[in-house]
């Protein structure tokens, strides 16, 4: 019986890897095949690619990001509670407070830090 179970399992993967390397295959058989050197060429916008292709960002936009996804999981959280909210009682408004009171102490602490300041050197 447990045999049988395993055997789906094997025949899965093995579809799996034999369409994965059928797909490699036929990729490498229907690809064009004639190099010159407009075709080895790099191709960037149309554009001769010049300077150095590292680009450093400016922490800010790591900052807005963050921020983004803490504020996005706050609504992902709140969402199914808010759903919910009249079979989970007081307890769970208590924590949802809790949850709600600490997010919002890091947008107290984001703001006193000039993180939410687009201009200047934040």
């Amino acid at each position: 019986m447990y045999i049988q179970g395993y055997g789906i399992l094997a025949a899965f993967i093995g579809f799996s890897l034999f369409f994965a390397c059928a797909a490699l295959v036929m990729s490498w058989i229907v690809q064009p095949k004639a190099p010159g050197f407009l075709k080895e060429k790099p191709y960037e916008c149309g554009m001769n690619p010049f300077g150095d292709s590292r680009i450093q960002f400016d922490v800010k936009y790591y900052l807005y990001a963050l921020l983004f996804l803490i504020f996005d999981i706050e609504a992902v959280f709140l969402f199914p509670w808010a759903v919910a909210y009249d079979e989970l009682g007081l307890f769970a408004l208590a924590e949802a407070l809790i949850f709600i009171g600490i997010l919002v102490i890091g947008l107290v602490y984001a703001w006193k830090k000039d993180a939410l300041r687009w201009d200047g050197n934040a």
